[in-house]
C-alpha cells in the first residue's frame, strides 16, 4: 500500500509517500520547506506566522511529493496527518489539507501523533527493492532489523523529554518527561542567552566541538588537567529516584553563570567551555535515566528519537553507554535526515498503525474526514 503523509506541527511542511509492504517501508519522497530562516529572527517559532507560511507552502509541497514519488491519488491507498501535539494554528493547516483530499479523493485518512511518528523513524533506514521513482536517485528506504521488543524510547525533542516503555507496536507506557523545559527547549533558550543563534541545538552542538576537553561520565575521559574557566553546571535529577527530567534549572543556572561574567560573552573560548558544559550536563542526565530505566524495565531495544537525536555526542555517548552497562539490549539510532519533522515519519507510523487497525476500523477511516480535529495536547497512547 502507499501512503501519503503530511506534517505541519511547528515550522516545517512536509509531505511524503511511502511505500509498506508487510514491515517493509519505502520511502518514495520526502519533501520539507523549512522556516527556520524566517523564525530565526526572533528566536523562536511565531505560530501564527508559521501558519500563514504553511498555507503558502502547502500545496507545492504536496505537488512536488507526489512527483517525485510518480504517484497520482489514484495510487494512493490512505492519507495519514499529523493531528497533534503542536501549534494549532500551524497544525489546522495540515489537518484541513488532509482531510480535503481525503474527501475530493475518496481515500481513508487517520491521524497521527507527533511523537509516534518521531519513535517510528526508527523504523526507516536503507535502499530498498520495493519500488523505485522513475528518474532521479532512489529514495526507497526499509526497516534496517527486526527490531525486538519490548523497546525503551528516550525522545528528545523541542518540545518533549520523554522515556517511554513499549511491550509491543503501537503500544506505549510514559514512564519518565520533563517536568518543565524538553531537552531541545533548553538549547533554544541557553543559545539565546548566548546570542548565538537559532536553532539552539546545532549552533551549541557546533560551539562545544570547539571545545578540546572532554570530562563526562559517560564518554572516554581525557588526562587534560586544566579547564580554563573551570565552569561547572547542575546535572539535574540525576539522583532522583524516578525517571523524569528537568532543565529548566539547568537554563537558569546558564543564565546566573553568563550575568557573572558579561566580559566574557564575546570571548570564543568562554562560549566554547559554557556550550560544551551545558551540552554535558543535558546528555548526562539523558543517558544516566535511560540506563536506569532499561535496568528496570529491561527492554530488548532502546531506541533515540526526536530532533535531538541529531545531535553527534549523545548518539555516540548513549550508544556506548548501552554497550558498557547494557550489553545484551541492542542501540537503535534513526537516520540523521529523519530526526527532525518530517512526512516520512508519520506515513510510516501510519503503515504500521493501519496494520493494527481492524476492518471496520478501516473502513470508518473513510469517513473521517468528516471527524478528525487537532489537539495542540494530544495524548500518546
Amino acid at each position: 500500500m502507499k501512503v501519503l503523509g503530511i506534517e505541519t506541527s511547528c515550522d516545517e511542511t512536509s509531505a511524503s509517500v511511502v511505500e509498506c509492504q508487510n514491515n517493509d517501508i519505502g520511502i518514495l519522497s520526502n519533501v520539507v520547506s523549512s522556516q527556520v530562516k524566517l523564525h530565526a529572527q526572533w528566536g523562536g517559532v511565531v505560530p501564527n506566522l508559521a501558519a500563514r507560511e504553511h498555507l503558502k507552502n502547502i500545496i507545492p509541497v504536496l505537488k512536488l511529493a507526489l512527483k517525485e514519488a510518480n504517484a497520482a491519488p489514484a495510487d494512493l491507498d490512505l492519507i495519514a496527518v499529523t493531528n497533534g501535539p503542536g501549534l494549532i494554528p500551524a497544525l489546522l493547516i495540515g489537518t484541513s489539507s488532509a482531510k480535503t483530499l481525503s474527501y475530493f479523493w475518496e481515500k481513508p485518512i487517520i491521524g497521527i501523533h507527533h511523537i509516534e511518528g518521531h519513535i517510528y523513524a526508527n523504523f526507516i533506514y536503507k535502499i530498498s527493492g520495493i519500488s523505485q521513482p522513475k528518474a532521479g536517485p532512489p529514495r526507497a528506504e526499509k526497516l534496517k532489523t527486526k527490531i525486538s521488543f519490548p523497546v525503551l524510547a528516550l525522545v528528545v525533542s523541542g518540545g518533549h523529554t520523554q522515556l517511554i516503555y513499549m511491550k509491543r507496536n503501537m503500544s506505549y507506557k510514559i514512564i519518565g518527561q520533563t517536568l518543565d523545559d524538553a531537552a531541545g527547549e533548553a538549547f533554544d533558550k541557553v543559545a539565546r542567552i548566548l546570542n548565538i543563534g537559532y536553532p539552539g541545538g546545532p549552533v551549541i552542538a557546533q560551539r562545544a566541538m570547539e571545545f578540546p576537553i572532554s570530562n563526562n561520565q559517560f564518554s572516554n575521559k581525557y588526562k587534560i588537567p586544566n579547564i580554563k574557566y573551570q565552569i561547572q553546571l547542575p546535572r539535574p535529577m540525576i539522583n532522583s529516584k524516578n525517571f523524569d527530567f528537568s532543565f529548566s534549572g539547568l537554563k537558569t543556572a546558564v543564565l546566573y553563570e553568563t550575568k557573572k561574567h558579561t566580559r566574557l560573552l564575546k570571548n570564543k573560548d568562554y562560549i566554547a567551555e559554557l556550550c560544551h558544559e551545558f551540552q554535558q550536563a543535558v546528555i548526562d542526565v539523558l543517558i544516566s535515566k535511560t540506563i536506569e530505566a532499561a535496568q528496570k524495565y529491561n527492554p530488548k531495544t532502546i531506541m533515540l528519537a526526536g530532533g535531538v537525536a541529531a545531535n553527534s555526542e549523545l548518539r555516540r555517548q548513549l550508544g556506548k553507554a548501552i554497550k558498557n552497562n547494557l550489553p545484551a539490549v541492542t542501540c537503535i539510532l534513526p537516520s540523521i535526515k529523519y530526526t527532525g519533522d518530517n512526512a516520512a515519519m508519520i506515513a510510516t507510523a501510519a503503515c504500521f498503525r493501519w496494520k493494527k487497525m481492524s476492518v471496520l476500523q478501516k473502513k470508518k477511516a473513510l469517513q473521517n474526514w468528516k471527524t478528525l480535529d487537532t489537539d495542540a495536547n494530544l495524548k500518546l497512547k
